[in-house]
């Protein structure tokens, strides 16, 4: 006779389950992580100058921990955009490793005041410290094509206010450590399918700012899973409708010792 639990995960799906599983377990944690990110928001922005939230067409939002080659390289994958009308947030989880930019007026580096290897929190902090129509993630360690923006909007921002959808995400193009290509992670958009399979990253989304477009605060180790990314998107894709742009826009770094970048679903 098979197991409840097995029963329940056929009939709705495991990772809804263990999502309701972690917020039983982990919603204590998101307390004191929400209290600390409301905290460092107020804190941070009173040194943004003229204590203001800088406003642009697109807020992006790289978190970083001690990767400074990669970050350089994102940080310029960001501001070679050609749709040029954005606001670039680095939030350092307080590695302390952040290389020195050439000045330019849509980025600001700001640092946590210690340590808390929560990715939704510094990524939310970012969000809080922003004014824009719509919100992009990019990970210290991958890159973008300078069109991915641009093509995000041509979808995003069509004429019929009627066929907008609120969110999209790009394909990505993963790659070893070494540069070579393994493969091209392409999935249109089905949360049925989403019920069963990780293949939702925060790297190739671009959502429309609203008030569900903020990450989970439980502090998830990497033996908890679904991940943040999988989360706000089934989440956000309740009330608000999320497509996929079959083309090529993210350039993502496979490594091969994590426990969550090998998909289900290739």
């Amino acid at each position: 006779m098979r197991s409840l639990k097995k029963r329940l995960r056929d009939r709705y799906g495991w990772l809804p389950l263990e999502e309701l599983r972690n917020k039983v377990v982990l919603g204590h944690t998101a307390l004191g992580l929400g209290r600390f990110e409301r905290s460092e928001v107020r804190r941070l922005l009173a040194g943004m100058p003229g204590h203001e939230r800088p406003r642009a067409k697109v807020a992006v939002i790289v978190l970083t921990y001690r990767r400074p080659g990669g970050l350089a390289r994102a940080v310029e994958s960001v501001l070679g955009q050609t749709m040029k009308d954005l606001v670039l947030i680095v939030v350092d989880d307080a590695g302390g490793q952040v290389p020195e930019f050439p000045p330019d007026p849509r980025l600001h580096v700001i640092s946590l005041r210690h340590n808390i290897n929560v990715p939704g929190v510094g990524r939310n902090v970012g969000i809080g410290l922003t004014d824009s129509d719509y919100v992009a993630f990019l990970d210290d360690d991958n890159t973008w094509e300078p069109h991915h923006l641009e093509t995000a909007l041509t979808r995003l921002d069509v004429p019929d206010a009627g066929a907008r959808p609120d969110a999209v995400y790009t394909a990505m193009r993963r790659l070893m450590p070494d540069g070579t290509e393994r493969d091209v992670l392409s999935v249109p958009f089905d949360r049925r399918l989403a019920w069963e399979r990780c293949y939702l990253d925060n790297n190739p989304l671009v959502l429309r700012r609203l008030p569900s477009t903020r990450f989970s605060r439980l502090r998830r180790t990497t033996s908890v899973a679904p991940k943040e990314d999988w989360e706000l998107v089934y989440r956000f894709s309740r009330r608000h409708r999320v497509e996929h742009i079959p083309e090529p826009t993210v350039n993502y770094t496979v490594n091969p010792d994590s426990y969550w970048t090998p998909w289900e679903l290739s």
